[in-house]
């Protein structure tokens, strides 16, 4: 019995020590076949990597790799790099340098738009506000005020001359015309004795009575303006000298022109238009000029204008017909001047069109600048129609809703030279 029990221990221990035995060595068997696989993988990964690698280096100090199989490798930081290709077209114009050059933007907006006629003329003063001052006397002429020239103010009854004969062989008549007067009233004083004593026939005595009454008429034509220097010859009008026709010391005779004195109140606009435009005459309604003098553009519809007439035939002597408008002077306009004058007919509706300022002109095409935001501007090339002087017409490149350059176009124009550059690569960073 006891040999049986010591048996049975001794297989129990051979049979654990088997199982710790087993046990072990399917434990490093298993971490041998775990070595072999990492073994293969490693061999198969480093064998198998391509070797044609691209290469960043950024200029903040990163490094990237980057593998055919599309993975990138970066190592150490810094910001992102971005190659971009810079927009040429667009121009950087600032808040502060709009502010600075005064800078408007328009809005395109359609509109009705007259048909325009464009052609040339002069401005003429209105029949009836201007007068010729002409002599009352033979004479010498001495004007009162010698600093008077062409377009001073002057005032009615003011002095203008003053007409002396006092040393001419004829005599001064102003003298001469107080003595036949005064002659002449001593002599019908006579005849009104002698008549009512019948000395003297009815007839001589209305022939005395009539050298008085033209002694008296002479003189008192001359009485009121008679000076010591001679007779002084006044302006009826309130005006401007427009123009002085005789000099300081020229000798005038009676009725001769001294000088042209105009109110310049209102003035006529007289426009010489070419015969193929005469079936347009009759829709013509007013007109813009521009005078050769001044670069700004008038409009007859601010300065109370009407249209007068038209020529129903040419003139003679031209192939033009005549067709004039009356307007106040409200301005400094030059009447005599020649003026560039825009006519205008029918209006069109629903029509694009800019201020004249917007436009520019490089080599036969035209441009306006667009604004894109409040500090971006673009130059954008149109194709213009018609202008009234003030306005031009735009056939196509604009749409409604766009924001034009009205003032300070010259400006950006400079903005957008200065800042064209090569193109290329920009960096952001």
């Amino acid at each position: 019995m006891k040999t049986y029990i010591v048996g049975l221990l001794i297989a129990m221990a051979l049979l654990i020590s088997g199982c710790l035995s087993g046990n072990k060595n399917e434990s490093s068997s298993d971490a041998k076949d775990a070595h072999e696989h990492l073994h293969d993988h490693d061999n198969s990964h480093s064998h198998d990597h391509d070797h044609d690698h691209d290469h960043d280096h950024s200029s903040d100090g990163t490094h990237s790799h980057s593998t055919s199989d599309g993975h990138v490798h970066s190592t150490g930081t810094g910001h992102d790099h971005d190659h971009s290709s810079g927009d040429t077209d667009e121009i950087h114009f600032t808040r502060q340098q709009a502010e600075v050059v005064g800078l408007e933007v328009e809005q395109v907006a359609p509109a009705p738009f007259s048909y325009v006629i464009k052609t040339s003329g002069q401005i003429q003063a209105a029949q009836g506000d201007e007068v010729i001052i002409v002599a009352t006397s033979n004479g010498i002429v001495s004007f009162t005020n010698p600093s008077l020239t062409d377009g001073g103010a002057v005032k009615t009854g003011q002095s203008i001359v003053t007409i002396s004969a006092r040393n001419l062989l004829e005599g001064d008549p102003s003298t001469r015309a107080k003595i036949e007067f005064e002659t002449a009233e001593k002599e019908f004083q006579r005849a009104e004795l002698l008549v009512k004593d019948q000395i003297i026939s009815t007839k001589e005595f209305e022939q005395a009575r009539l050298r008085y009454e033209t002694a008296k008429t002479a003189y008192n034509a001359q009485a009121s303006n008679m000076t010591a220097n001679g007779v002084k010859v006044t302006s009826p009008i309130n005006g401007y000298m427009k123009n002085r026709m005789v000099a300081q010391g020229e000798y005038v005779s009676v009725g001769q022109p001294i000088a042209t004195v105009s109110q310049n109140r209102r003035l006529l606009l007289r426009a010489e238009l070419s015969e193929k435009h005469y079936k347009t005459v009759k829709n013509i309604t007013s007109a813009n000029f521009k005078p050769a003098y001044d670069n700004q553009v008038y409009k007859l519809s601010d300065l109370n204008g009407r249209l007068l007439s038209f020529g129903r035939s040419a003139d003679g002597q031209s192939f033009f017909i005549p067709v004039t408008f009356e307007f106040d002077n409200v301005g400094d306009i030059l009447p005599g001047a020649f003026t560039e004058i825009f006519l205008l007919a029918n209006p069109q509706n629903d029509v694009i069109s800019v201020p004249a300022s917007s436009l520019t002109e490089e080599q036969g095409l035209y441009f306006v600048y667009l604004q894109l935001d409040e500090e971006h501007y673009k130059k954008q090339e149109v194709t213009p129609g018609q202008s009234d002087g003030e306005r031009v017409q735009i056939l196509s490149g604009l749409a409604s809703g766009d924001k034009v350059v009205a003032k300070g176009v010259y400006q950006v124009k400079l903005a957008a030279i200065s800042s064209a550059m090569p193109e290329g690569h920009t960096h952001n960073h």
